[in-house]
């Protein structure tokens, strides 16, 4: 999935990131390179320069805790950054069970139990594992309804159905980083992003930044054809009882214009869900003449 120096390779991808004046630094004009020098990182982190580049080199394998917690300031690495920092230099630091793909039917129900908001459950890689029928209305417009990361670079519809693809995508780029720091070994998580890597030059450029922030609470734009602007409030939970798992619900305001396009939205499932019985039952019908 990346490089055998995973740690010089995120150094350098957020070394790059940090500007001069970002962290007191005078700027001395145009640089080959954006972001930091690696002397200026070491000096932020009060370490030799010659170690710090040894450490991007992959020359140096064992940083100490202190060393790490220095250059995470020094890169104004937050919280979920750093602690990517830490697994990857630390590689016990953290580390998790596999993930599971296995949907346990107690969720199913819970799901299928909240007819009134979109809820869905994915796995480590943004594998979709279940919806409801709700959820599975709001993102009926994509050819394929499989894994949020394909869906949002593969399928053309996006641009349209995302009111701001471009934070979308950085978003759900960072989100996958992050598990991919929790879960370095995850097979799935690596055939993802094999395959947009390889598809989508955007997910590689996104990718190659190492930005880590797991999504836990944000507000989502979509543009649905049929319903139109919808504003949501997405919270997702972690599934303790199957590691990578993560059960995400949208809400909106009550009385809001995007609280009466979830009352729509119910209605087309409803709808869609007795146009399915009704060519059901008439297969079967069919069938039996």
């Amino acid at each position: 999935m990346d490089s055998d120096n995973e740690l010089g390779d995120y150094l350098r991808a957020r070394r790059a990131l940090v500007r001069v004046q970002d962290v007191g630094l005078p700027d001395d004009g145009p640089r080959r390179v954006p972001g930091l020098r690696r002397d200026e990182v070491a000096m932020l982190a009060g370490v030799s320069t010659d170690y710090y580049v040894r450490l991007e080199q992959g020359r140096e394998r064992h940083p100490s805790d202190q060393v790490l917690r220095s250059i995470a300031g020094a890169l104004q690495l937050d919280d979920d950054a750093a602690a990517h920092l830490f697994r990857l230099a630390l590689p016990l630091f953290g580390a998790r069970a596999a993930t599971s793909l296995t949907v346990a039917p107690e969720l199913v129900r819970l799901m299928d139990g909240m007819p009134e908001v979109p809820a869905f459950l994915v796995g480590a890689a943004q594998d979709i594992l279940g919806a409801n029928a709700l959820a599975r209305e709001l993102y009926r417009g994509f050819a394929r309804y499989d894994n949020l990361l394909r869906m949002i670079f593969l399928d053309p519809y996006a641009r349209s159905f995302y009111a701001d693809w471009d934070a979308a995508s950085r978003l759900a780029v960072s989100n996958l980083r992050a598990s991919s720091s929790q879960f370095p070994a995850d097979e799935r998580i690596e055939r993802v992003v094999g395959e947009l890597s390889l598809r989508s030059p955007a997910f590689a450029n996104l990718w190659a930044r190492y930005e880590v922030r797991p999504r836990t609470s944000e507000l989502k734009h979509f543009v649905h054809p049929r319903v139109g602007e919808l504003r949501l409030h997405f919270e997702t939970f972690a599934v303790a009882s199957a590691p990578g798992q993560h059960l995400s619900v949208y809400s909106a305001e009550p009385g809001s214009a995007s609280h009466d396009g979830l009352v729509l939205l119910r209605r087309l499932a409803e709808q869609a869900a007795t146009a399915a019985d009704d060519a059901e039952a008439l297969e079967k019908g069919d069938t039996r003449s």
